[in-house]
């Protein structure tokens, strides 16, 4: 009769099986996030003026401090993996608490810019936006989209680390055993790997 695995053949399976489990879920957003991307550059082929100058309406000093922001938490992020794999639990602890702070940052000041534009008039189905040209009513219907869906993701992962600190500070989360703190860091890499197509495509048409 076989024997049963060990509990390090048992961690081992656990860890690959976390692991591949959090690959093929990016696999599917990336195919989600995929899509619109798509979407957007055939409107963006069609409408090319519109597009243009639609993008010369946003503020490129939120979206260029948003991207460093979300740059920087990406940092705290991927060295709070590295201090809880080294043991340094309270530098893990600070480095995921920066990491969620930037997060709110983030989601500060995309409230912040989206109220500008909504005091403005302009967003979806408004009427100020209705008398636009169309190029200029999908681009904006598209920022709207494609920035919100991001900022969901972004309040999804802030949630998910806060989580992950809980566990760190009670110690279900350690050196020996991090594979959640470990996906929740690829997580968060992916949402800020969209910013930066995001950014380039709404903020830096030329």
């Amino acid at each position: 009769m076989a024997k049963p695995a060990g509990p390090a053949v048992r961690h081992r399976i656990d860890y690959v099986g976390a692991k591949m489990g959090m690959w093929i879920f990016l696999f599917t957003e990336v195919l989600f996030f995929g899509g619109l991307f798509l979407l957007y550059s055939v409107f963006r082929a069609k409408y090319p003026p519109d597009f243009h100058a639609s993008a010369a309406e946003l503020d490129l000093v939120f979206g260029t401090t948003n991207t460093v922001i979300l740059l920087t938490s990406s940092l705290s992020m991927a060295l709070s993996i590295s201090f809880v794999r080294n043991g340094r639990k309270t530098l893990s602890l600070l480095c995921q608490l920066v990491t969620i702070t930037l997060g709110m940052i983030f989601l500060v000041n995309k409230y912040i810019e989206w109220s500008a534009h909504i005091s403005q008039g302009v967003y979806p189905d408004s009427p100020q936006l209705l008398d636009m040209p169309r190029g200029k009513i999908i681009f904006f219907s598209l920022y709207y989209v494609m920035t919100g869906l991001h900022g969901i993701h972004v309040l999804i992962g802030v949630f998910v680390i806060l989580g992950m600190l809980v566990l760190t500070a009670r110690e279900r989360i350690t050196r020996e055993d991090f594979v959640q703190l470990e996906n929740t860091g690829l997580y968060w890499h992916f949402v800020d790997i969209i910013w930066i197509y995001l950014f380039p495509l709404f903020y830096l048409i030329t």
